[in-house]
């Protein structure tokens, strides 16, 4: 008997958690809808999930911008319609400055992105997985969430929003059997940190020195295995970190 393929849509997939998370639930046997705002990367990413046999769709958007996503999302139909499982992975950190000597312009980025994005999403997917009453939400949060760190300030905020907003959700979706998780990585070695330096690859480095930090992989390893457990089971909350890191403001590194 051939069960028909779930379908998951992954925001920020051009990168970092994001493709990871592509590979390991195309890997598990699942058709993907791709969000993101370079099309050059998303139609890589696409290829590498195709070779693993998975059908993939890609949406080249800014979830920053609402038209856009709405328009996106319209534009779904048939079994594209049927989303399962969202994993809002969009998201950034801009810069390390003391908050009164901050970019407004980084914080409107990182708020757009990581809190405005993220609802944007809900708004658009979440009510068709309560009609089915059948689905799961999956948000990236951050361990950034749990307490400010020194110059995380604002983005330390956003993550305490997802956080909060992840909850929220939670609870009113209580009724259905949707489904809603929020995923907290601490150190994870992607590009996260070359844009939080607006491209300083030396200064992204040191973040990492000292330290065998998390990859993408481990994060989707645990995206994947929270999406795949049994429906009555909600995994509500996951905290991941390096060995050596002990909460969002104190890692152990060894001598260099």
């Amino acid at each position: 008997m051939n069960m028909e393929k779930k379908t998951v849509m992954i925001t920020g997939a051009t990168s970092g958690i994001g493709e990871a998370c592509a590979r390991k639930f195309a890997q598990g046997g699942y058709n993907l809808i791709l969000t993101g705002r370079n099309s050059e990367r998303l139609n890589a990413v696409k290829a590498a999930a195709e070779a693993l046999g998975a059908e993939v769709l890609v949406l080249q958007f800014d979830v920053r911008h609402r038209e856009e996503a709405e328009s996106a999302v319209a534009s779904l139909t048939g079994k594209w319609s049927n989303i399962d499982v969202l994993v809002n992975n969009a998201g950034l950190a801009l810069g390390l400055e003391k908050e009164y000597e901050g970019d407004m312009d980084d914080w409107e980025t990182m708020i757009d992105t990581n809190i405005k994005g993220l609802l944007t999403m809900t708004r658009l997917i979440v009510p068709g997985m309560v009609a089915r009453d059948h689905g799961h939400v999956i948000n990236i949060g951050s361990v950034a969430g749990d307490a400010a760190y020194a110059g995380g300030n604002v983005y330390c905020a956003t993550k305490s929003a997802v956080k909060t907003i992840t909850d929220g959700l939670r609870i009113d979706v209580a009724e259905s059997n949707v489904r809603v998780t929020n995923i907290k990585p601490g150190l994870v070695e992607t590009n996260f940190s070359v844009v939080r330096f607006h491209g300083d690859k030396d200064h992204a480095d040191n973040v990492y020195k000292g330290i065998k930090p998390l990859c993408g992989d481990d994060i989707a390893d645990v995206v994947f295995y929270a999406a795949s457990a049994p429906e009555h089971v909600q995994i509500a909350e996951v905290l991941v970190l390096a060995t050596h890191q002990a909460n969002g403001s104190f890692i152990y590194r060894k001598p260099q």
